[in-house]
C-alpha cells in the first residue's frame, strides 16, 4: 500500500502511516530543516529493517554525524523526500522527481493538510485582513492536482477546525466541489487528539475522500474505547533540568517507562534520550511561571494575564491573549494544544514542577505530540536545532491519532 504525502512536515503522517502498513512513495515539503527531519526518520526505519539499528543508535548519541548516517541508506530512499514549495511554479518539478522514484505506478492514498493559518480562528484574528487574500487559502487547489495526476483510491486531508467556518464556510464547500469535479466523494470528521490517546487537546478536521467509482463508505474515525491517562506520564521518567539547560545529543532517563509511553510508542525499546532541552528564560518570567503553577497547583485556577503584580507586566496588549501564561496541568487527561508558537516562546506551555521552573522541552512537547523519543528533529546545522524542532512540532499532526486513522483505511485497502 503506497502514498504520497504532501505538506510533510516534520513527519506525523510518515509515522503514523509506516506504523500502519503503509509504503511512501514521495514526500513533499517546502521546509528543508524538516526535510531532514524527514530524512533522518526514513534513515530509521531502513537501518531498522534491516538490523542495522545500532548505526541509528550512534548518530542518536553523537557518535557519527548526519552525512554518516546518511551514507548507510539507499539514495532512492532519501530521495524520496523532495525539497520545493507545492504550486503552479514547481508542481511539474515535483511530479517529475516523483515519478522518476521507485513504485509511483498505483498510488492507493495522497495524505497531508496545508498550512492552516488562513482558515485558523486565531490566525483570522490576528490578522487585520483576517486572511482575506492570503495565497494559503486557496492550497486544495494544489492538492487537488496531485490527485488529478496519480488518482489514489483515497486521500486524507486534515486542517484546522475554522476550515469548516472560515468566510461561513466558503471555502469547504469550494474545496468539497473541487474534489468533486476531479470525481472524489468527500466526507469531513471533526475530532480530537484526544479520542487517539493523544494526551493533548487538539480538535482537527479530518477530510476523507475517496474516488468515486469506489464503493467505499466510513462512519467514524476514532477509537471510542481509548484508556485515560494523565499528563504526569510523559513527564515521569525525563531527568530534572532547569531553564536554558539540557543537550542536544543524549541524556539517561530518571527511571524506567510506564503504562502511557508503552501504549503510545513512545518508548519503544532504544533507551537513547534525546532534545530534551529547555529554553532560556528571563527572571521576570521564571517569577511569573512560579505564580501560574502555585495558582494551578493550590487553587486549581489558570493565571489571567491583568491579575499580575504591575511590577511583572510587560505585555500593551490587556484586552486579548490573557492566558498566554498556562501550565500544562499534569493532573489533567490532556494538555492544550501544542501550536507553532510554541518555536517563539514557552509561556503557554509552562512545566507543572516548579522546582525545575521553565516551560517545557523539545522533547516534552515532541510526547504531547505522540512522537516517540527516538525520533529526531533536525535543524539545518546539527546541534543548533531547538527552535526549528519546537516549529516542527507545532506544526506536525500527531503519529498516534494518524496511525489509528491509517489502521482503518487500511482494512478498506486490502478487501
Amino acid at each position: 500500500m503506497k502514498y504520497i504525502d504532501l505538506f510533510a512536515g516534520a513527519g506525523g503522517f510518515l509515522e503514523g502511516f509506516k506504523r500502519a502498513g503503509f509504503e511512501p512513495v514521495a514526500h513533499v515539503e517546502v521546509d528543508p530543516a524538516a526535510c531532514f527531519t524527514l530524512k533522518t526518520r526514513l534513515s530509521y526505519y531502513y537501518l531498522t529493517a534491516n538490523k542495522k539499528t545500532d548505526i541509528y543508535i550512534q548518530y542518536l548519541k553523537g557518535e557519527i554525524n548526519r552525512n554518516q548516517l546518511y551514507s548507510h541508506v539507499p539514495g532512492h530512499i532519501l530521495d524520496s523526500v523532495i525539497n520545493l514549495p507545492i504550486g503552479n511554479k514547481n508542481n511539474h518539478k515535483i511530479f517529475d522527481k516523483i515519478n522518476e522514484l521507485k513504485g509511483v505506478n498505483d498510488v492507493d492514498i495522497i495524505v497531508g493538510g496545508p498550512p492552516c493559518q488562513a482558515y485558523s480562528l486565531v490566525g483570522r484574528a490576528r490578522d487585520k485582513n483576517r486572511m482575506a487574500g492570503d495565497p494559503r487559502n486557496y492550497l486544495y487547489l494544489q492538492y487537488g492536482k496531485f490527485l488529478k495526476k496519480y488518482r489514489p483510491k483515497l486521500f486524507v486531508f486534515e486542517n484546522v477546525i475554522g476550515l469548516l467556518s472560515a468566510e461561513k464556510g466558503k471555502y469547504f464547500r469550494n474545496i468539497k466541489s473541487c474534489f468533486g469535479s476531479i470525481g472524489y466523494a468527500v466526507k469531513p470528521f471533526q475530532v480530537n487528539a484526544n479520542q487517539f490517546g493523544v494526551l493533548q487537546n487538539r480538535k482537527r478536521i479530518i477530510i476523507i475522500g475517496w474516488r468515486k467509482d469506489l464503493d467505499f463508505s466510513i462512519e467514524q474515525l476514532a477509537d471510542q474505547t481509548i484508556p485515560s491517562f494523565q499528563v504526569r506520564l510523559i513527564f515521569e521518567d525525563l531527568p530534572e533540568i532547569q531553564a536554558g539547560q539540557g543537550v542536544n545529543k543524549f541524556l539517561t532517563y530518571a527511571k524506567g517507562t510506564n503504562d502511557y509511553l508503552c501504549y503510545a510508542k513512545i518508548r519503544n525499546g532504544i533507551d537513547v534520550l534525546t532534545q530534551h532541552i529547555s529554553r532560556p528564560h528571563s527572571i521576570q518570567d521564571k517569577e511569573i511561571y512560579k505564580i501560574a503553577v502555585n495558582k494551578w497547583k493550590y487553587n486549581r485556577e489558570r493565571l489571567v494575564y491583568n491579575d499580575l503584580p504591575e511590577h511583572l507586566k510587560s505585555h500593551n496588549n490587556k484586552i486579548s491573549f490573557l492566558d498566554r501564561f498556562k501550565v500544562v496541568a499534569d493532573d489533567l487527561f490532556s494538555s492544550q494544544t501544542v501550536v507553532a508558537h510554541i518555536a517563539k516562546d514557552g509561556h503557554y506551555y509552562i512545566h507543572p514542577d516548579i522546582k525545575q521552573n521553565r516551560s517545557i522541552s523539545v522533547r516534552e512537547a515532541a510526547r504531547l505530540q505522540s512522537f516517540p523519543d527516538d525520533y529526531y528533529f533536525e535543524g539545518m546545522k546539527e546541534g543548533h536545532n531547538r527552535t526549528s524542532a519546537f516549529k516542527q512540532i507545532g506544526n506536525a499532526v500527531p503519529p498516534l491519532m494518524i496511525e489509528n486513522i491509517a489502521a482503518s483505511l487500511k482494512y478498506f485497502l486490502l478487501q
